[in-house]
């Protein structure tokens, strides 16, 4: 009986242990599993692999077409002629083999396969494109769990302090050195800090329901912050986060990231091919005003019971069609003129799609400028407000401040702190935003890149 609760009891204790250790991820696992699990990103795969299909239709306009057909026939009685010959049998049976082909005489078809196939590279560089927007939302909700996880930390820290605060004007106003003001005002504050933790644990909670949600994760998880301070904590977080490299554009000059994010950006490319698929559309439209070529070939072979006297037992024979379209109530005419206003469409649309990505990679590279001003400048403020937190507190413990500088010198630091960490991680998605803008974000992931590219492959679709 003994060994059997030493058993229990050890089964528990190590399932209390396995259940006490969550798994914990970095910012690059994350994009991995987002862009395994993704439901957006499997509908862009499913789109690839359509497109796919709709190039072996079109290759098959291009083949020709074999069909059989059987038929049996049975008559209610015999016929025969005037002169006595038999033209209707008591049955017959009859099958034949045939072959088809029907080809425009303009090509249309093989600019349809061109079509088709330019389709391919589209929803390919479309699917690309959505992986990287999926990356910048996990990379938001990333960096929103660490901001509330670091905010979870500054407000326990500044309880800790408060509450350090307190029970030491509690201990002047027993030796009277402070009156009781000064304890009800650190009572005061030290209570609003511990309603300002519970919102920021609450937070997190949320920031990481967010994150689960878009990255797909199902188990309780922890992150791991990458994007640390330098060695000395805070105080040089500025040196600790450097410029990003970003392509071929050294010191990140914003003529250069233009060029680049025209050059790679997914969307332009996919809008260049849809203005190639819209000018095929032309031609291929323009094709119905040409004659059609139509091949057949059968063989054909029938059985009658009894036999008429007109019988043809086999039968080979073949065909060829030309159809010329004369006038069909002005249909093909509409039908080109509405292709060559979708082919204008996709002109305009290409021209402002590269104004937009221009004015997008100009407002990405201007607000890393900023939150990399930003960040230097919160970084003295930090420092500041330590310095000046130590110094009232060693001022308040000799009795050469009140309670209410201490007050001060917190808040003054905790919104130092605050502003520092949200600085940090503003200028980290300010990053990931200036290589989204100049379509080099998936390509930056490194070695992580080819495990993205085998989410396609998981499901069948390659």
């Amino acid at each position: 009986m003994k060994k059997c609760a030493v058993f229990i009891a050890s089964f528990l204790c190590l399932l209390f242990i396995s259940n006490g250790f969550a798994e914990q991820y970095t910012l690059d696992d994350l994009y991995a599993i987002a862009l395994a699990r993704s439901e957006k990103i499997k509908i862009s795969e499913e789109d690839l692999y359509i497109a796919k299909k709709g190039k072996d239709k079109a290759l098959s306009v291009m083949m020709p077409k074999i069909s059989g057909l059987g038929s049996y026939t049975g008559y209610n009685d015999q016929k025969v002629s005037d002169t006595g010959s038999l033209v209707q049998p008591d049955e017959a049976s009859n099958w034949s083999l045939r072959l088809d082909q029907s080809m425009s005489l303009s090509g249309r078809e093989i600019t349809a396969y061109k079509a088709a196939r330019d389709n391919i590279k589209k929803s390919g560089f479309d699917l690309f494109a959505m992986k990287e927007s999926y990356i910048l939302s996990v990379t938001n909700a990333y960096y929103d769990v660490l901001k509330a996880n670091r905010l979870v930390e500054i407000q326990k820290q500044n309880v800790d302090r408060l509450t350090k605060h307190r029970d030491a004007a509690s201990v002047r106003l027993r030796v009277g050195e402070v009156t009781k003001t000064a304890v009800l005002r650190a009572e005061a504050e030290l209570s609003g800090a511990r309603s300002d933790l519970i919102k920021a644990r609450n937070l997190l909670k949320y920031s990481k329901a967010v994150l689960k949600r878009v990255v797909g994760l199902e188990d309780e998880f922890e992150i791991v912050d990458t994007h640390t301070a330098g060695p000395t904590g805070l105080k040089d977080i500025s040196e600790a986060n450097g410029d990003p490299v970003i392509g071929k554009c050294p010191g990140l000059k914003i003529d250069c990231l233009i060029e680049m994010a025209i050059d790679e950006r997914a969307e332009l490319k996919s809008s260049s091919v849809q203005k190639d698929i819209a000018r095929a559309q032309v031609t291929y439209t323009k094709g119905s005003f040409w004659p059609t070529l139509a091949v057949e070939g059968v063989f054909q072979q029938k059985k009658e019971t009894p036999e008429t006297s007109g019988l043809i037992r086999d039968n080979l024979y073949g065909g060829v069609r030309v159809v010329f379209p004369f006038f069909e109530g002005g249909l093909r005419v509409a039908e080109v003129q509405e292709a060559e206003a979708k082919k204008r469409q996709t002109d305009y649309a290409h021209s402002d799609l590269k104004k937009t990505v221009t004015v997008e990679v100009e407002s990405s590279y201007l607000d890393f400028i900023t939150q990399k001003g930003v960040l230097k400048s919160l970084e003295d403020q930090y420092v500041f407000a330590e310095d000046n937190y130590k110094a009232v507190s060693k001022q308040f413990d000799f009795g050469l401040a009140q309670s209410i500088d201490v007050m001060d010198a917190n808040t003054l630091l905790v919104t130092a702190e605050r502003q520092l960490i949200d600085a940090l991680y503003r200028f980290q998605q300010a990053i990931v935003r200036l290589k989204k803008a100049t379509g080099t974000l998936l390509a930056s992931l490194g070695p992580k890149t080819p495990n993205v590219e085998n989410a396609a492959k998981e499901n069948g679709r390659k």
